[in-house]
């Protein structure tokens, strides 16, 4: 795969890379199939199956709900999860 824009690969690791994934397209970009990944807990994440915040990909859950969802007990199921 050539450079994508959203990934940050030095050329070594783009040979690695591009033998080893296929694109995804997700948010308006392309990304390599590993380097989607979730910007709270580097989860990796498919396609259209996760969330965003000011352009960056997040897990639905626990990183979006819990940094983003409702507050307060018993709110979106994410209560229990806190970031510091």
């Amino acid at each position: 795969l050539p450079k994508l824009t959203s990934c940050t690969h030095s050329v070594p690791q783009l040979i690695l890379l591009s033998m080893a994934a296929e694109k995804v397209t997700s948010l308006g970009k392309d990304w390599h199939r590993p380097c989607l990944r979730c910007e709270k807990c580097n989860k990796t994440l498919t396609s259209g199956g996760h969330a965003e915040h000011d352009g960056k990909p997040y897990c639905n859950h626990p990183c979006y709900a819990a940094l983003f969802g409702p507050k307060g007990f018993g709110r979106g199921g994410a209560e229990s999860h806190t970031f510091k």
